[in-house]
């Protein structure tokens, strides 16, 4: 019973955090921005996009209140006619520049090389560079209100998490997860005032720079070998004296990862390996996660059978303890909570799958995506 109790405070403090995080340090970037009076470079690579670029481009061109708005689209190689599409949404808009990518060098991984090769050629006058996926489509005053908000946070850094747009079951048990992790268990606040590059999360569907921090930190050229480069180049900008913040974009900016569970499921394995880091670390905190979230239930199912009334209710507890902490991440974020929220502790397995299988497959150097290795 001892144990027990001293779940439920772990989990009931986790979720105060939660709480905290959501209604005190969460940034929330205006709807109704000013108008910029910088040169802000927005840069999208691309590659075999062609069936996702028309509403994120198209998006892009209506942004308002950025006078001097650039769009830079760098076509990475694509094999299935993404440029064409590029050309034909874009027309003859002076505002965006198509460019043809070459293949990463040795040392490179794809994605780093793309943002590099966009930051290196956009507008010199640009001092604000805003890195958008294909996935993602921005509001009207997404760039403004993301710029702006940069600069009053004083960061060299933001990172608008865009809402997640979930379709499919599988969406709904492990999409939740991203931000459920961030505003769970990282300290917001320290983390805006800390030196620490350790202590750094972002996000690179949508990410927000200045210019200059971006050249002092090295780019996307100091991470030119991380599968998670958004995440370190958070900590390059750090490490660089630069200050990063988190925000919620979910006003801003809507994301559709993944169509389908094949392309859910890969997209996890090629990278929850980095994000624990050593395999011991990441069996750590997924048998932490497991029986902070997923413990509870199955206790009150067995006490609630054995008779035990208060183990049963020390474990539904815990249980619902969780579940308050989801339905606070997505009430933060613009994300769906019920019933989803009820299947937590499912997400949490799935999570612990996904990363079992992550490092099972580096193992074997069998992670790939979009055709190029990432290990």
């Amino acid at each position: 019973m001892t144990v027990l109790l001293a779940l439920l405070l772990a989990v009931a403090a986790l979720t105060g955090h939660t709480w905290l995080n959501a209604a005190r340090w969460l940034r929330r970037p205006t709807d109704r921005p000013d108008e910029v009076d910088e040169a802000v470079a927005v840069l999208l690579p691309l590659r075999d996009e062609a069936a996702r670029v028309t509403p994120c481009l198209r998006a892009l061109l209506a942004q308002r209140g950025v006078p001097g708005l650039r769009v830079v689209v760098l076509d990475d190689g694509s094999t299935d006619g993404t440029a064409d599409v590029v050309r034909a949404v874009a027309g003859d808009d002076p505002r965006v520049t198509l460019l043809s990518g070459v293949a990463p060098p040795p040392g490179w991984l794809g994605k780093p090389h793309a943002c590099w090769q966009l930051a290196t050629r956009a507008d010199p006058a640009a001092t604000a560079l805003v890195f958008v996926d294909a996935d993602v489509v921005l509001a009207p005053h997404a760039v403004a209100a993301a710029v702006t908000e940069l600069r009053a946070a004083r960061a060299t850094l933001l990172s608008p998490y865009p809402r997640i747009v979930v379709a499919t079951a599988a969406d709904r048990l492990v999409q939740p997860l991203l931000q459920w992790l961030w505003l769970t268990f990282l300290p917001l606040r320290a983390m805006e005032r800390s030196p620490r590059p350790s202590l750094a999360a972002a996000g690179g569907q949508f990410l927000v720079v200045d210019r200059a921090g971006y050249t002092a930190g090295g780019g996307h050229a100091a991470v030119a070998d991380k599968i998670l480069e958004d995440v370190e180049l958070a900590r390059a900008v750090k490490r660089a004296g630069g200050r990063i913040a988190l925000a919620d974009g979910s006003r801003l900016a809507t994301c559709r990862m993944y169509d389908d569970w094949p392309q859910l499921r890969d997209g996890y394995s090629k990278s929850l390996w980095a994000s624990f880091g050593h395999p011991g670390a990441a069996a750590a905190v997924v048998a932490a996660l497991l029986l902070l979230y997923t413990a509870p239930p199955l206790v009150a199912v067995a006490g609630a059978a054995a008779g035990a009334a208060e183990v049963a209710a020390v474990g539904l507890a815990g249980y619902l303890l969780g579940v308050i902490g989801r339905v606070l991440t997505a009430r933060a974020t613009g994300g769906r909570w019920w019933p989803d929220a009820l299947a937590h502790p499912v997400s949490v397995v799935v999570l612990g799958w996904l990363t079992l299988r992550s490092y099972h497959l580096r193992k074997r150097r069998r992670l790939t995506w979009r055709g190029r290795p990432v290990s």
